[in-house]
């Protein structure tokens, strides 16, 4: 009875891949270019971990996605490897979402085949851009056209659910140029765009260059045009920076801004079980090492008070644009949104960043634009 209780339960995974071809200019992530030998080092030591966590999780999971770094760097056969050890160990819903993310330019049509033959029904293009100077000037390793070699061979190898990765906010790039790009990819039809603005992160090279960036008011009127040209064409904005066609929302990121549990397998991947956050070690040479013993790779673990549940319930569902169940909130905590944050709440209509109906509460266009102020009125 307790083991069929808990696999009602629902589990989302990730799995971390931290190679590259080159690293971008503006990225901070886990990742790096490194040999094939080495790659299938990671990949032996990933399995090991995988095959660990047998009983660990009791529950089934409804959605899988490989991020990175560049997962499509990997030889088909190590991808095959690490699905099999995943089906050995977990429990998969029979409609999951299985995802995993691609640079241009790093897969053929037997890489996606076998993506597509081993499970995996979504794939995410990193495209960032339709002008290869902007795209040199991140220091990507495709150009455009290579993109539309990749993304035809997507639809070659049978994917029917594609996302497009753009950047707006970049070095040089024009109202123009955005409004070019997002034509470009409205003309291909992908299922999903996830349309992100840059952010020049400390440590990274641009971090250390005077970099032409568009204005302010330029870049926000980017914003507002990307919700119009994708709304005019049925993408609905559901999340402050993703659009999707009908039943095409990305399953594995809702999770996240739910605060559904999540397993984080591979180097540095991230953990939230049981109310529980922890994070895997990001030493190579310790994940190598002790992968088979997921405790001692587990570093950073906390266990998260209510009242930090709580602020992550209110800053995470508020990128959403349906915004946050209130009853579901009560549920959770055994209180009411009101009676913790009434008086933000109350500001917060009142400045037209809020609105509370049919249940729930959401931000405004205005409070869309202005998120980051709106999320820290709700650290108590």
């Amino acid at each position: 009875m307790v083991l069929e209780q808990a696999m009602k339960r629902k589990i989302r995974l990730y799995v971390h891949m931290p190679f590259c071809v080159q690293k971008c200019l503006y990225c901070d992530f886990l990742s790096w270019h490194d040999s094939r030998e080495n790659q299938a080092r990671y990949v032996q030591a990933l399995c090991r971990e995988i095959r660990a966590c047998q009983g660990r999780y009791p529950a089934r999971v409804s959605s899988l996605f490989f991020g990175g770094g560049t997962p499509s760097v990997l030889e088909p056969g190590h991808m095959t490897e690490i699905m099999e050890a995943l089906a050995e160990v977990f429990s998969f819903e029979p409609d999951s979402e299985m995802s995993i993310e691609a640079n241009p330019g790093t897969v053929n049509l037997e890489k996606l085949k076998t993506y597509e033959k081993i499970g995996l029904n979504r794939i995410s293009f990193g495209l960032q851009s339709a002008h290869n100077e902007e795209l040199k000037a991140l220091g990507r390793i495709h150009t455009w056209e290579e993109f539309l070699e990749s993304y035809d061979l997507a639809r070659q190898a049978g994917f029917d659910n594609i996302n497009v990765d753009l950047m707006s906010g970049i070095p040089d790039q024009t109202l123009s140029s955005w409004q070019k790009t997002l034509s470009r990819v409205l003309e291909l039809a992908p299922e999903h765009v996830s349309a992100y603005s840059l952010i020049v992160e400390e440590g990274t090279p641009f971090a250390q260059r005077k970099l032409n960036l568009p204005e302010e008011e330029e870049e926000r009127r980017m914003y507002e045009m990307t919700a119009e040209m994708l709304g005019s064409q049925g993408y609905r904005q559901y999340e402050i920076s993703n659009y999707a066609l009908p039943k095409r929302e990305c399953a594995h990121n809702m999770g996240y801004w739910m605060r559904d549990d999540y397993l984080g397998l591979g180097l540095g991947a991230a953990s939230l079980f049981d109310s529980q956050r922890w994070n895997n070690t990001d030493s190579m040479e310790e994940y190598l090492e002790k992968s088979e013993r997921p405790e001692e790779i587990q570093v950073c673990r906390e266990k998260l008070s209510v009242r930090e549940q709580m602020e992550e319930t209110m800053f995470l569902g508020l990128r959403m644009t349906e915004g946050i169940e209130l009853e579901r909130f009560q549920e959770e905590f055994g209180i009411s949104v009101e009676e913790v944050y009434g008086d933000a709440l109350r500001r917060l209509e009142g400045l037209g960043l809020l609105q509370a109906d049919g249940g729930r509460i959401y931000l405004t266009r205005k409070g869309i634009s202005l998120s980051n102020q709106v999320f820290v009125e709700f650290l108590l």
